[in-house]
C-alpha cells in the first residue's frame, strides 16, 4: 500500500457575505475533490488544541502525526533547522518578515511577494549594517527571512504579532511589546534607514511594484528537539514536497525525506503539476509522501477571493487528477487544510477543518462535496488532530 497526504494550506474558510454567503472550497470547481468526497470519508478534525496559536507550525505538526501539546516548541527554530542556522546554547531565532508600511499602516506582509534575488539583496544589506557578533540575518525565501540573536534569551519573553495578522491597520499598537521587546523594536526601526533607498526599493518602486520598507519580528523561539523518527513512529520511508522552509524544516526534524523539485513555489506561480509528478515519483521508492500547496493561503492573507479560488481549482485539476490516476487499489489519501484562513480576517483561524480518507478500506459516509458544510453534516469529528496520520495508516 502507499500513502499520500494533501494539505491544501488555508483551504477552509468563512461563508463571504458578497458571494451568497458560501465559502471557496463552495465557490471551487473542485470536480475531482467532490468525488472523493463522495467516495471516501469525509468529517471535521482539530488540527489546532485548544488554547494554541493557529499557525502552519503547530497546524501541519498535527496532520504530520504529532500532538503539538507535546512537541511544539515555536515556529522560527523549525524554519532555521531547515535552513541549516545552528542555535547554540542562549541563542534565539525569529521570523523576519521583510514588509512595506505605509502612512503608519501594514501595507503588506509580503511587500508584494518580493522575489528571492531581491530579497537577498536587502537582507545582505541589513546584515552589513545592523549584523554583529550578536546579530545575523540570514536570507530565506522571498519575504520570510530569519534574524539569529545571542545572549538576548529575554527577548522570547516579548508579545510579538505576525504582520498578516494586521492588514492595514496601524503598526503602532502591534510593535512588540513587554520584556526583552526594546531589542526587537530598535532592528525594526533602524531597518527602515537601511530599505529606504536600497536599490532594489528604488527600482521596486519604478516599476510600481511595492517596496520593502521595513523588517517584522516575530514567532521567536530557541532551538527545536528533533521529533520521534517517522519511520520509528509510523514504520513507512516518507517523504515531502513544500514551497515553504517551516514544512521543510518539519521534515527534517521528523526524519521525512524533503523534495526539491523544480517549479516548487509559495505563491500561483507554483508548478502544482511538476509537484504532484515529482511526489508520485518518489513515492515509486518510498511508502508515503506529503504535498503541501502554500497558494490558498497566501491567496487568503491577501484577501483575495478569486486567486484564492484559482489556486483550489489549480490544486483539484493539476494535483488531485493524477492521483486519481493513480487508482483506488494502489494508493491512500488524506487530503485536508491545515487550518483555516478565512477572506475576511486574511489570517489563520483555530476552526476545526474538513478531512477526506480515501482508498481501500474507507468507505463513503455520506458526504456529496469538498466542503465545510459537507464535513460537517456527516457528524464525523476527531478532536486530537495528531491522530489523523494513525487513522490514514491503519484505517
Amino acid at each position: 500500500m502507499k500513502y499520500c497526504v494533501l494539505i491544501i494550506d488555508g483551504a477552509s474558510g468563512w461563508p463571504l457575505p458578497e458571494r451568497e454567503g458560501k465559502t471557496c472550497l463552495e465557490l471551487a470547481h473542485i470536480p475531482n475533490l467532490d468525488t472523493i468526497a463522495q467516495e471516501g470519508v469525509v468529517g471535521l478534525v482539530r488540527t489546532v488544541p485548544e488554547g494554541m496559536e493557529p499557525s502552519s507550525a503547530c497546524a501541519c505538526m498535527s496532520v504530520l502525526g504529532y500532538d503539538p501539546k507535546v512537541y511544539y516548541r515555536g515556529r522560527a527554530g523549525i524554519e532555521a533547522k531547515s535552513m541549516g542556522i545552528s542555535l547554540d546554547e542562549g541563542d534565539v531565532a525569529f521570523r523576519c518578515n521583510l514588509v512595506a508600511v505605509r502612512d503608519g499602516k501594514m501595507w503588506d506582509y509580503s511587500s508584494g511577494h518580493i522575489n528571492d534575488g531581491e530579497a537577498h539583496a536587502l537582507i545582505a544589506a541589513l546584515q552589513q549594517s545592523l549584523g554583529n557578533e550578536k546579530i545575523h540575518f540570514y536570507p530565506g525565501i522571498s519575504y520570510r527571512h530569519i534574524c539569529k540573536i545571542k545572549g538576548e534569551r529575554d527577548t522570547l519573553m516579548a508579545t510579538c504579532t505576525p504582520p498578516h495578522d494586521i492588514p492595514g491597520k496601524p503598526i503602532d499598537g502591534f510593535l512588540p511589546q513587554g520584556p526583552g521587546s526594546e531589542l526587537l523594536r530598535d532592528l525594526m526601526a533602524r531597518s527602515e534607514d537601511v530599505l529606504r533607498e536600497h536599490a532594489v526599493n528604488i527600482e521596486r518602486r519604478s516599476r510600481g511594484d511595492i517596496p520593502a520598507t521595513m523588517i517584522w519580528l516575530f514567532w521567536g523561539s530557541e532551538e527545536i528537539p528533533d521529533l520521534p523518527p517517522f519511520k520509528r513512529k509510523y514504520g513507512l520511508d516518507a517523504a515531502l514536497t513544500s514551497g515553504v522552509n517551516l514544512l521543510q524544516g518539519l521534515a527534517r526534524m521528523s526524519g521525512i525525506e524533503p523534495l526539491d523539485i523544480p517549479g516548487v513555489s509559495d505563491g500561483l506561480d507554483n508548478d502544482y503539476a511538476a509537484q504532484a509528478g515529482g511526489a508520485l515519483k518518489a513515492l515509486e521508492e518510498r511508502d508515503l509522501v506529503v504535498i503541501h500547496v502554500e497558494a490558498p493561503d497566501e491567496a487568503a492573507h491577501g484577501g483575495s477571493i478569486s486567486d484564492k479560488i484559482e489556486a483550489l481549482e489549480r490544486v483539484d485539476g493539476e494535483i488531485v487528477g493524477q492521483l486519481l490516476a493513480w487508482g483506488k487499489d494502489a494508493l491512500r489519501l488524506l487530503i485536508m487544510p491545515d487550518h483555516a484562513t478565512p477572506i475576511p480576517i486574511q489570517t489563520h483561524a483555530p476552526d476545526p477543518v474538513p478531512f477526506m480518507l480515501w482508498g481501500p478500506g474507507f468507505e463513503a459516509n455520506g458526504a456529496r462535496a469538498f466542503t465545510e458544510a459537507e464535513a460537517k453534516s456527516t457528524g464525523l469529528f476527531i478532536e486530537e488532530g495528531h491522530a489523523i496520520m494513525g487513522r490514514l495508516i491503519r484505517g
